[in-house]
């Protein structure tokens, strides 16, 4: 037992009173939290290494009937399984183990969504594993409309909700043509019925031709071909900020952003030139630390500079999800051509997997979340 949950139990047995509840419900979300705080200072989550664990990965993937063919990679002929042996150790601190159950009971009632491009759906597709083979499957339903893909955990009341968007700002069909408008967000008032929500986008930003689903882009009035692709993807973020600040309430709803999630196709990003895909690729990248690994040994991608600069700037409490260069070090984790599709994917991760570790840092940052939450009630009781 942490030395945490000893000093909350020391302090219930003092203070008998109404406090008794807010204290005992600290108590629980202390255990977890003493695990994140093992030195002085605190520990960021996302300076550390991957190491060997034989008793990971958390479920089976046979197990999960959610998985798409796209992520499938076990039952589409990977057949080496030391990536599934892998997890994120922080520098500073342990991360507690993804505990469904005591995720369901810390979000009962809640809705949880994750808005943004197929990288999402990886990410939704993982949680909605996690939490269904911790309940062996137990009154578990699926609901699905023309916007968005939910399964609902019934004991719980709680609901994991996928809502696909590639760029968060809206596309709108005009006379001549498809418009990406990058001063206009119209989807908000679905996602704002959430409790956590779970942002992303990138990946669709620099899609040309065929696969780009605009046809011109509109910034501040002014109707264009094309534009610099990082200018207009600032500029969303902008407009997707101000939504946040001035739609999302933040007494209710917490909202992460998932930084960008790397690709593995240029074997000279972990010094292997000449490497074209992640195809042969079964182990992490085999360095001592990866909080100093920057992606191709070069600079920073601006892409997520971009991102935590409009986070920084941003008056309400965005948490920024920061996986980018610990999931650079996992050029294993991709389907390759172990998917439903047999195309070359080192884009996507294989789940179970990679999405696994994102989801378990959701878990760790809602637990600090709330024992901050409680710490504040408690005291603000007690006072009165």
């Amino acid at each position: 037992m942490g030395t945490g949950i000893i000093l909350c139990n020391l302090l219930i047995m003092l203070l008998l009173s109404p406090l008794i509840l807010h204290f005992s419900n600290l108590c629980i979300a202390s255990d977890h939290h003493d695990q994140l705080v093992k030195q002085k200072g605190g520990c960021n989550l996302y300076e550390g290494k991957w190491v060997y664990d034989e008793s990971y990965p958390i479920y089976d993937s046979f197990k999960c009937p959610f998985i798409r063919k796209e992520f499938h990679c076990l039952k589409y002929g990977r057949s080496d399984l030391r990536f599934l042996k892998y997890r994120w150790q922080p520098n500073h601190c342990d991360l507690p183990r993804f505990d469904g159950v005591d995720f369901l009971r810390m979000q009962k009632g809640k809705k949880i969504m994750f808005i943004g491009d197929s990288i999402s759906l990886n990410q939704w597709q993982s949680l909605t594993c996690l939490l269904y083979t911790a309940v062996h499957g137990s009154n578990v339903t699926q609901k699905s409309d023309a916007s968005n893909s939910a399964v609902i955990f019934q004991d719980y009341g709680v609901s994991v909700i996928y809502f696909p968007s590639h760029y968060l700002v809206d596309i709108q069909m005009e006379e001549f043509g498809r418009v990406l408008k990058l001063n206009s967000l119209k989807s908000g008032d679905t996602w704002k019925q959430a409790d956590v929500l779970i942002f992303n986008t990138w990946l669709w930003w620099y899609r040309r031709g065929p696969k780009q689903p605009w046809d011109y882009v509109e910034d501040d009035g002014i109707i264009l071909e094309d534009m610099d692709r990082m200018v207009a993807f600032h500029k969303a973020l902008i407009t997707w900020v101000k939504w946040v600040e001035t739609e999302v309430d933040r007494d209710k709803t917490k909202v992460f952003f998932r930084g960008m999630s790397p690709s593995h196709y240029h074997g000279n990003a972990w010094n292997e030139p000449g490497v074209r895909n992640c195809s042969k690729e079964t182990t992490p990248i085999d360095i001592d630390d990866g909080s100093e690994f920057a992606f191709g040994f070069g600079a920073p991608p601006l892409e997520g500079e971009i991102l935590k600069q409009v986070l920084s700037s941003s008056k309400n409490n965005v948490h920024l999800l920061d996986i980018m260069n610990m999931s650079q070090l996992r050029k294993d984790g991709h389907p390759s051509t172990n998917n439903g599709y047999k195309g070359m994917d080192c884009t996507h991760w294989c789940v179970a997997g990679v999405p696994d570790t994102w989801n378990q840092l959701v878990y760790a940052q809602l637990l600090m979340i709330q024992q901050d939450e409680l710490l504040a009630n408690a005291t603000i009781k007690y006072n009165y």
